[in-house]
């Protein structure tokens, strides 16, 4: 019996104005290990609890046999954790069924994308590097960047569903329409590699400020962020983890003088996506 394991990349999902749309894969990982058959035993180290996402994911799309997942990021931060334990679940049970990867991953994004209720952060953790996701159609963004990502992970937890329940119905058309510029500007500018766009793209009115309000904390490292050399900066998700682009040269210093009360990490932009080690 031979084990594989399937990794899925983190995500940062609305990049600023691109609200359920926008996202880009972070060099963190989630590794889901699994039997390529349905046996009851197997060479796994440690089996993951029945109620992980991940462990429910695969057990819902038919998997069978022992799991074991470990991630080295958290859920509740905005990292798109929920995404990337249904992906690794839905992939590796296909495999298991015998799919060939690319459909795997094509049948994986689509209904995970469904489950989740929106595809920004799927999108990302299945494709890999910078994505948009509309109306249920995923697209990786070809780039000209060489960026490092410095990312602001506070203690506290967001729920997701109770932070989207509290965003407005409906926003001034002129908040509208500037979003609208601002995200075309913002692909337009990481397919360039335009780093002075980038500052000016980045900027939100439809979400970041609601949520920042409950964020305090957050607030205050995102602007911090806009005092240094980052490109840009943004609320990760729903947060409250911060997220940054910036020259590679530049993160540790970034890094290094972000508020105490959260964890600094210095990553990448994931290029490659899920796939099978």
């Amino acid at each position: 019996m031979t084990t594989r394991t399937i990794r899925v990349p983190a995500s940062s999902a609305n990049l600023g104005p691109g609200f359920d749309t926008l996202g880009l894969a972070l060099g963190l990982y989630l590794d889901l290990c699994f039997s390529d058959s349905a046996a009851t035993t197997s060479d796994l180290d440690d089996t993951s609890d029945e109620h992980h996402l991940a462990v429910r994911s695969f057990r819902a799309a038919g998997g069978r046999g022992p799991v074991e997942v470990t991630a080295n990021f958290p859920g509740g931060r905005g990292l798109g954790f929920s995404g990337a334990a249904r992906l690794a679940g839905a992939v590796a049970a296909r495999l298991q069924f015998g799919a060939d990867f690319a459909t795997a991953r094509a049948d994986a994004l689509e209904q995970v994308a469904a489950d989740e209720g929106h595809g920004d952060n799927v999108a990302a953790s299945a494709l890999g590097g910078y994505t948009v996701w509309a109306d249920g159609l995923a697209r990786r963004i070809e780039h000209r960047l060489d960026a490092a990502v410095v990312l602001w992970i506070p203690r506290d937890e967001t729920s997701t569903k109770s932070s989207r329940g509290r965003l407005p119905e409906a926003v001034p058309l002129r908040a509208a329409t500037s979003n609208i510029a601002n995200a075309a500007l913002m692909v337009a500018a990481i397919a360039a590699g335009d780093h002075d766009a980038l500052r000016i793209a980045c900027v939100d009115h439809l979400h970041q400020e609601g949520r920042f309000d409950r964020a305090p904390r957050s607030h205050a490292t995102y602007r911090a962020l806009l005092e240094t050399s980052a490109w840009c900066a943004w609320l990760s998700g729903s947060g409250p983890t911060v997220a940054a682009l910036c020259a590679p040269n530049d993160a540790e210093r970034i890094a290094t003088g972000l508020p105490d009360e959260g964890r600094s990490v210095v990553t990448t932009v994931d290029g490659e996506g899920v796939r099978e080690l």
